[in-house]
């Protein structure tokens, strides 16, 4: 219902931001997850943040728990002006973001968030396609992530063959190459999983190990099998772009400022929440497995030939994808960091 309020106002050609206490500039945040989640608490840091900086001149005001802003439509939804900033899920994005969604397996090798978010910087330099995607938004924090595992309901993941016949919600990236395994991969927004897992409608989720207390899906599934899946970086926070020009000068400026502030705040906030996240899963009788290291390299290997071929796909769209793919590559060091060049 707030939703659908707030897309009246904006309709009706209404300004629905009422000022802040003092005159103060308000400006209201929207976010699909609850305020206890990682996400939310390091968006939390940023607003104290930035309300600091201001000095009174800026107050936030956050909407939490999908109540004005959708996970699939939340790149749109902010364009429209359905809130000043929020968070957004380009993965998710059922059209108009096939690169954003897409470059997320290039980053095979990497292994901190800091250097996820520094490639993604690099591609988004060397490819006018990322900013063709992002038209209409201003983008205010790029977002990494813990890596993932594979979490299971009844039946535990010891060997890649243990895939044949689940149905996994996967990542973009990760779909095909599930396939090849013989699992049934779906793709499906975070916060729809844990219902799915409850009724059985998912045997697993491929996901990081905070997600065992942040989601609870410790409390609908019985088994984690580690097992290395690379994790890509792509924009998680912004702005739409008609309500950025609006801004005054000295609030764009504080805003710009706060872009490393949001970031390191949301790497501190899952990193933490990982270890958090295991002794939250191991509380509740989770059991852990690891898959041999020559399943390991088997899974690189078609996770590999399957990015390549999803990066060549993209011309589908106009999209120089190989470009892009040479370009990670190319970056990419052999001990995980990132030294941004353009691929030969």
């Amino acid at each position: 219902m707030k939703r659908l309020i707030a897309l009246l106002v904006v309709a009706a050609g209404c300004n629905p931001l009422p000022p802040g206490a003092d005159g103060a500039l308000e400006l209201i945040y929207a976010s699909p997850y609850s305020p206890g989640h990682p996400f939310s608490l390091a968006d939390r840091d940023w607003m104290a943040w930035v309300e600091k900086e201001g000095k009174g001149r800026v107050q936030i005001r956050p909407i939490w728990s999908g109540a004005l802003i959708s996970s699939d439509q939340s790149m749109i939804e902010l364009r429209h002006g359905v809130a000043d900033v929020g968070l957004v899920t380009p993965i998710y994005a059922k059209g108009g973001a096939h690169l954003l969604r897409n470059q997320t397996g290039f980053y095979s090798g990497v292994h901190s968030q800091e250097h996820q978010i520094a490639l993604y910087r690099c591609l988004a330099h060397t490819s006018d396609a990322f900013a063709a995607e992002l038209e209409g938004l201003k983008v205010l924090a790029v977002q990494g992530g813990n890596p993932p595992g594979i979490l299971t309901r009844e039946r535990p993941v010891k060997a890649l063959a243990d895939l044949e016949g689940l149905r996994i919600r996967a990542p973009t990236e990760l779909l095909a190459v599930l396939e090849a395994l013989g699992a049934e991969p779906v793709s499906m927004p975070m916060g729809e999983v844990y219902s799915a897992l409850a009724k059985g409608v998912l045997d697993g989720v491929i996901a990081p190990p905070d997600t065992f207390r942040s989601l609870h899906f410790a409390e609908v599934a019985d088994y984690f099998a580690h097992l290395e899946i690379p994790r890509g970086a792509y924009p998680g926070r912004a702005m739409g772009l008609d309500r950025w020009r609006s801004l005054p000068p000295d609030v764009q400026d504080i805003l710009k400022r706060s872009v490393a502030v949001w970031e390191r705040a949301l790497i501190r906030r899952t990193s933490e929440a990982t270890d958090t996240g295991l002794a939250y899963g191991q509380e509740h009788g989770l059991i852990e497995t690891t898959l041999a290291p020559a399943d390991q390299a088997r899974f690189l290997a078609i996770y590999a030939r399957h990015t390549e071929e999803v990066a060549a796909e993209l011309s589908r769209f106009g999209i120089d994808g190989m470009a892009v793919y040479r370009t990670a590559r190319a970056s990419i060091s052999p001990d995980g960091t990132v030294l941004c060049r353009e691929g030969e």
